[in-house]
């Protein structure tokens, strides 16, 4: 059965609702999510782990800093809501979850799936089943 677009709206999600929203879906896999959910939860962690960086000028012992430990800590605790916001994406631009998987492509992977992740959401084909046929 295909499910219909989540979103019906007229306008943009704003930068606080998309976040509620990744926070909310964090471990749901299936669905779709706007190019506004997707890119305002991108600026929102490059944000967040930029700031953390800051405390960088705290050193933790010889070759350990604050802030690197702080931003590692952040990304593994948010790795499972990325992961299901790109998933979704990928899924609203009319693309498999397979297409993660150009990430391990050095360099390339990353121009390639930005790509992906930046197209227009692309509309449901509604399924016809034998008995309706």
């Amino acid at each position: 059965m295909v499910e219909p677009h989540p979103i019906e709206r007229t306008e943009a999600m704003s930068f606080g609702e998309a976040i509620k929203t990744v926070f909310r879906k964090y471990a749901e896999f299936t669905g779709r999510a706007t190019r506004a959910e997707f890119w305002w939860w991108a600026l929102f962690n490059l944000l967040v782990a930029g700031a953390l960086n800051f405390f960088n000028v705290i050193r933790l012992g010889d070759n350990a800093y604050l802030g690197s430990l702080l931003a590692g800590v952040w990304g593994v605790a948010v790795l499972l809501p990325n992961l299901a916001v790109t998933v979704r994406r990928l899924r609203d631009a009319g693309y498999g979850w397979g297409h993660l998987f150009w990430i391990l492509v050095p360099i390339a992977g990353i121009f390639v799936l930005i790509a992906f992740l930046a197209q227009p959401t692309k509309p449901v084909v509604p399924t016809t089943t034998a008995a309706t046929a």
